[in-house]
């Protein structure tokens, strides 16, 4: 299966948290989970539905 990544930011509920300033990241939506390319972390993170409070979609990346 391929993801597809788009470009934007995440907003987390209170009390879920991530490594990195999720504030321009890559995203793809699998399921019901999200999956999260922050820069400067080497891995890719994943939430839950329930953990994500708003999405900013800007692009697709190229």
């Amino acid at each position: 299966m391929n993801r597809e990544w788009r470009t934007g930011s995440v907003e987390l509920v209170d009390g879920y948290s991530l490594e990195g300033d999720l504030s321009d990241v890559l995203f793809a939506i699998e399921g019901g989970f999200m999956n999260i390319r922050v820069p400067g972390v080497d891995h890719t993170q994943i939430v839950s539905a329930p953990a994500v409070r708003a999405i900013t979609c800007r692009s697709s990346p190229t």
